[in-house]
């Protein structure tokens, strides 16, 4: 309520409520939905190898809606679909809920697979 001063009197009347339409918008950078959807891929592949380095996203947000690239970097061997499935879903959950936009494409992009333990170790072979 805003006062309102009359002689010596003062009054009080409620300020005049502006429609939602016409209140503004908030507008979220591409680079901030990216990192967003880059900290969800983080989370949802977990602990990764120590030479790999970590997700990154690009995304084009267009009326509201965000479609987004993942590209990152997994331990092999490993169900690539089913975590590339988790990824996506995480994504897609954690940008729709932070940004409030539709998030109709997450595309996975698996930029090199990280085998587990060297190949002559993992196959008994000494030199």
């Amino acid at each position: 309520m805003t006062p309102v001063t009359s002689g010596s009197a003062q009054l009080r009347r409620p300020l005049a409520a502006v429609p939602p339409a016409e209140r503004g918008a908030t507008r979220i950078a591409d680079r901030v939905v990216a990192k967003i959807a880059a900290q969800a891929a983080r989370e949802a592949v977990g602990p990764l190898p120590a030479d790999a380095s970590r997700p990154h996203a690009t995304v084009v947000v267009r009326h509201g809606t965000a479609r987004l690239r993942v590209h990152l970097e997994l331990d092999y061997p490993t169900d690539v679909g089913a975590r590339c499935h988790a990824v996506r879903r995480h994504v897609t959950e954690r940008v729709g809920a932070l940004t409030g936009m539709d998030v109709p494409e997450v595309a996975v992009q698996v930029e090199r697979l990280h085998p587990a333990a060297p190949y002559g170790a993992a196959h008994g072979r000494t030199r």
